[in-house]
């Protein structure tokens, strides 16, 4: 796996007016080598798209073609999410003042040592805090 792969930059994918050449790179390099993402991935990235459906944004179809485009990406979801929400994940939360959902990404890519894809300004600053390698602006 080749980083930690944020909800808001895969969504960036599916929406031309937030797609940048630094997010089509990452789309690219996780095509390439693949990612890994915490366990509430997929429920973030289904409901970012269905809040576009129902913004009237994308339809249904288009929806249901980026989720089956998205099985097709060797994107592996961390089975220890859970092992490290009520500790690393919530006191990580806790030190950055970022939602645990959000601090479960900035926990697997620093239990994982990898980069942190993501267009969020907050998980920006603290993996960079943290010393992490950010990816995506």
């Amino acid at each position: 796996m080749s980083l930690v792969l944020d909800a808001s930059l895969a969504l960036a994918w599916y929406f031309q007016d937030e797609a940048t050449p630094a997010t089509d790179r990452i789309l690219d390099r996780v095509a390439e080598n693949g990612a890994v993402v915490p366990a509430l991935w997929r429920l973030e990235l289904a409901n970012g798209l269905q809040v576009a459906v129902r913004r009237g944004r994308i339809s249904t179809a288009y929806r249901d073609g980026s989720l089956a485009d998205l099985t097709q990406m060797q994107i592996e979801t961390d089975l220890e999410t859970d092992l490290h929400a009520w500790s690393a994940t919530l006191r990580l939360a806790e030190t950055h003042d970022l939602t645990l959902y959000d601090a479960s990404y900035l926990e697997l890519a620093q239990r994982r040592r990898l980069p942190l894809a993501t267009l969020d300004r907050e998980m920006r600053r603290a993996a960079d805090k943290l010393g992490l390698a950010v990816l995506g602006l």
